[in-house]
Parts: C-alpha cells; structure tokens; sequence
C-alpha cells in the first residue's frame, strides 16, 4: 500500500484532539530490553508511572521496542498488551518506535548493564545496533539476521495492526544517529516497504529533525503519513513548526524538552498548542536511564565505568542542580512543582 493522502492524514489527526505526552520508559529500567525482558519487567512501577502522566493531562506515550525482544515474540508481546492495557485504562494511546540508532552500538539479551553514575542513558541500546546496519548496507548481512529483521517488522506490526490502544508507528527513530550515519538508509528502506506490506490501520512515521543526511531524512518525508520531528532548542522550535507546516500534514514533536537549551515546558507548550501541533517531551520518571543529566556526561562514561561508578540495586538516583529532561522522582515529587502545574493547567483547557 501507498502513503496515506493528506486528507486522510489531517482528518485522522482531527480526530485525536491535541495529543500531548512523553518519551516513556519505566524508572526501574535501564533501556527498552529491560523494561520487556521477563526478569525485569515491573508492572507496579509502569502502572504507577503511566498514571503519573494522566494526572498531568498527557494523552499519549512514546515507547521503544526492540527487535531483540522478537525472539521470544509470545512473551514480548503478552508484555507489551500489559503496558497497552495499562495505557488504555488510563486514557493514553501510544506510539511505538520499532528501530533506533542512538546510543551504544551492541545490544544483548539478558542482564542489562548497570547504570554509570551521572551519565545520561549510560545504558540505552541501538536497535538493531551499528553492526547490523553497516553489515545490511554492505551487503554481508546473513540471510537469518536480515529475515529476523523483517519478521520482526511484519509481526509486530500484523499483531497491532487493527489495534486500537495504539496511536501510531514511529519505524525508526533517529537513523544516523551516534555514527551509524548515512548507511542506515538500506534499513530505513526496507523497514518502510514492510511496513507498507503490513498496511496498519495506523499511521506510519519516521523523524525529520534528528535524522542525518539528507538522502535519509528526504526519504523519511517522502515516506511518512504524518511529519514527525525534534527540536530541543528554543530558537529552532517555531522556525522549524512553520516551515514543516508547509507539507500540510499532521505535525508532531516526538522529541523536546531540554531545560538547560531553554525548551522547557513553558517555553514549548503554548507554541505546540497554538500551531495545533503534537507533542512529546523527553522522559517522565528519572531513573535508570539518567536522562536528568545532560548530555554533555555521556563524555565521561568511558572514566567512569573504568573506575566503577555504578549505582547499585536499590540506591539512589544521583541529580544534577538543574535536571536536563524528566519530570518526577521515583518517589512521585516533582523536579519543579509550578512546572507540573503548568502542565495540568494548559492541559486542562484543552
């Protein structure tokens, strides 16, 4: 099947009201492997959580997948119908993210690395990692990890293909990104024609802002239903809002958010809500993941992990003076009390 037209589009996205939430991954996980793998997966903590973002208004989720999880497809899917059950009882659709080229290169299942004290995502996974999509562009992929792939891609998708607790498809989230630079297109490429062969009922996407190269971010707009992008900084959030506005699609910011770039929440929220557009801040809970700290840290993760600087099992969470992304503590506080009323309060006049 063919990208949805615009009409159909734009009166999908009529339908959703302003959609307004997070990057979502449980505090006590590290990466998307850990939030799904059986050993780790906490219910409690994603039940609590995700009820954290109803009581501020949010409507919807961001939620990485990874195709590693595919390998046990009974368990993984009968843990993410918990998570879409979960959503759904609170009132939030999510988006799901099947790929992404950020952060460390080499993904495992089993135990996940513990986090690096202060480092931002000292722990989170590419999916599929730099390797296989150098190897896919090279033409030296085996023929099992290029089938995974695409079984992974048509599963996922034919499973949720008609379900209505998800919102939409982001396929690949940042191509390019951390190194893995323009040989991500063959993957880009052919995750967007299986997704085609699948034909969900929902909306299929791929970031602009965030992804590099222009051969990969032109396809990614020749390609999406809906115009997804990134802005974490002030001066470029409504320049790139109104020059996007011109393919006559939907738009939604699947990524902003940075106190320290001047994208917080006041800043943002009355531009996304006055150009009608959708919105995802980075992250909800800081916790394993560390996303509270800016990514500057992510330069000290090699010294670190050197010397031993992990957090434990039931530690602390350090934190920086100013948090970077996040909202709340594991224990429910808020980083800035007036910025969560903030957020209830525009929300609440939506």
């Amino acid at each position: 099947m063919s990208k949805w037209t615009k009409e159909k589009a734009n009166s999908w996205y009529e339908n959703q009201g302003w959609l307004v939430g997070c990057n979502f991954l449980p505090s006590t996980a590290i990466n998307q492997l850990e939030m799904f793998q059986d050993d780790t997966f906490d219910l409690d903590t994603i039940e609590k959580e995700v009820s954290w973002a109803s009581d501020l208004g949010f409507n919807t989720l961001r939620i990485y997948l990874h195709d590693l999880l595919w390998t046990t497809k009974k368990s993984f899917t009968s843990k993410l119908d918990l998570v879409l059950d979960v959503c759904s009882s609170e009132g939030i659709k999510p988006t799901l993210v099947l790929f992404d080229d950020c952060h460390r290169a080499y993904p495992k299942l089993g135990k996940q690395p513990k986090p690096v004290k202060g480092v931002h995502n000292s722990g989170w996974k590419q999916s599929p990692g730099m390797k296989i999509v150098h190897d896919l562009f090279d033409n030296s992929l085996s023929e099992k990890e290029l089938s995974d792939l695409n079984s992974y891609v048509h599963g996922v998708l034919e499973f949720y293909a008609e379900d209505e607790r998800v919102l939409m498809w982001d396929l690949y989230n940042e191509p390019g990104q951390f190194g893995v630079g323009e040989k991500s297109i063959k993957l880009l490429e052919l995750t967007w024609k299986w997704a085609r062969e699948v034909n969900p009922s929902q909306p299929l996407t791929s970031c602009l802002d965030g992804s590099v190269g222009e051969e990969i971010i032109q396809f990614n707009l020749d390609n999406s239903d809906v115009i997804t992008f990134h802005t974490y900084e002030k001066d470029k959030l409504e320049p790139t809002i109104k020059s996007l506005k011109e393919m006559k699609r939907p738009l939604i910011c699947t990524e902003y958010m940075a106190r320290e770039f001047g994208t917080t929440f006041e800043f943002s929220l009355p531009i996304f809500k006055e150009h009608n557009v959708g919105c995802y801040n980075w992250g909800l809970v800081a916790g394993k993941s560390q996303t509270h700290f800016g990514w500057e840290t992510i330069m000290n993760l090699h010294n670190l992990k050197q010397k031993g600087e992990f957090i434990e099992d039931g530690e602390d969470i350090p934190e920086p003076e100013i948090w970077f992304h996040d909202i709340f503590r594991n224990n429910g506080s808020a980083f800035d009390k007036e910025e969560v009323n903030f957020i209830k309060n525009i929300l609440s006049q939506t």
